[in-house]
């Protein structure tokens, strides 16, 4: 076996394993947010009182357990037991929508010490949050007046009545979640236990993306292209199909989408092809709360369901001929946050009050 052989076998077990160990974060990451943020998310979408309240409460409470289907889940149970209604239902799951797209900020992240990786990084992370955030501010005052998110629900809800769901198999569970719980066992001993568990998860992920960046670099980065370009991301059919398989497969749309990061930032794949990608990923996080609420066989259930899958179809309709708003707004903000330390500081503050600082006027 020739050197060079033998490099780009280490390097691609180095891939592998860095993957791995990105995926691990960013579970782990989520993990350590529902531990601060479950019980506390249940009590808050039961503050709910009017639709902008449930609005904010959608997206703190995903920002805090980074899981829209965990939110969905949460909101299936409530109005399923009479303590919330449809209608108040849905703009938390509007707000369950922009909530989860945090992961793949924090992601970008990784790039923070070369601008124009950065750049690149930080724009895609973005227009996944944007589209999310226009398709909000064009549907939310519909709804609220028209209910047509509602009403399209109800009736793909009587088209599936008596379907049974079916539990999907999560191939992460069964690679992750027992080492996330050995590590959540041994970490039980240390003081300030949820801190400790962030710190670790958000370490982690930073040296597997600096690790997966740097490897990805010395294999060959033409044929990596070619996969890129001529069959994942070929055209924007393509590219949304594998975003909805990905994410039903992997149940997770923050996993899905910030898997991508790390190849934005390398230059191996551009805004333009990952926008459609985050669309499907916006899809395929809607399946396993469908199934699920299959399953239950109630009409309600199924209903706050499918107002997820609804939301999204109608968000696409709109935002995918119109993609020159959030790709342009993305873009716009990736260069003015990289441009300098002051501006990406700002960016930061901006975008923590956005997700938390609404909260108070609900509260207070």
């Amino acid at each position: 076996m020739s050197s060079e052989t033998r490099e780009k076998i280490i390097n691609t077990i180095i891939v592998i394993a860095s993957v791995y160990l990105f995926l691990l974060s960013i579970k782990l990451l989520g993990y350590s947010f529902k531990l601060f943020g479950k019980g506390f998310a249940e009590t808050m979408i039961q503050m709910t009182s009017n639709p902008f309240a449930g609005l904010i409460i959608g997206i703190v409470t995903t920002s805090l357990i980074q899981s829209s289907s965990t939110t969905t889940s949460i909101v299936v149970g409530l109005v399923a037991g009479n303590a919330l209604s449809l209608y108040n239902a849905i703009p938390i799951i509007m707000g369950a929508n922009i909530g989860t797209t945090i992961t793949n900020t924090i992601v970008s992240f990784g790039h923070i010490r070369n601008r124009i990786e950065f750049r690149r990084a930080f724009s895609v992370g973005l227009v996944h949050d944007l589209f999310n955030v226009c398709s909000v501010i064009i549907f939310f005052p519909i709804e609220i007046h028209f209910h047509i998110i509602a009403k399209t629900a109800t009736k793909l809800e009587a088209l599936f009545a008596g379907a049974g769901g079916v539990k999907m198999f999560n191939p992460l569970k069964l690679i992750i979640d027992p080492v996330i719980d050995i590590m959540a066992r041994l970490i039980s001993y240390l003081p300030f236990t949820k801190l400790f568990m962030i710190v670790i998860s958000l370490a982690l992920l930073f040296f597997a993306l600096a690790s997966l960046v740097k490897r990805i670099r010395l294999l060959v980065l033409d044929k990596i292209e070619l996969i890129i370009n001529q069959y994942l991301f070929r055209n924007d059919f393509f590219g949304f199909t594998f975003g909805i398989i990905m994410t039903a497969i992997v149940q997770s749309s923050s996993v899905t989408t910030s898997l991508i990061i790390p190849l934005a930032g390398a230059g191996l794949v551009r805004i333009r092809q990952v926008f459609p990608y985050t669309l499907g990923a916006n899809i395929g996080t809607t399946v396993t709360a469908i199934l699920a609420a299959m399953a239950t066989q109630n009409n309600v259930a199924i209903t706050v369901a499918f107002s997820h899958l609804t939301f999204n179809i109608f968000g696409i309709l709109i935002f995918y001929p119109l993609k020159f708003i959030p790709i342009g707004l993305a873009q716009f903000i990736g260069r003015k946050a990289s441009k300098s330390t002051k501006n990406l500081i700002l960016f930061i503050i901006v975008y923590i009050l956005i997700h938390f600082i609404p909260i108070l006027f609900i509260i207070f």
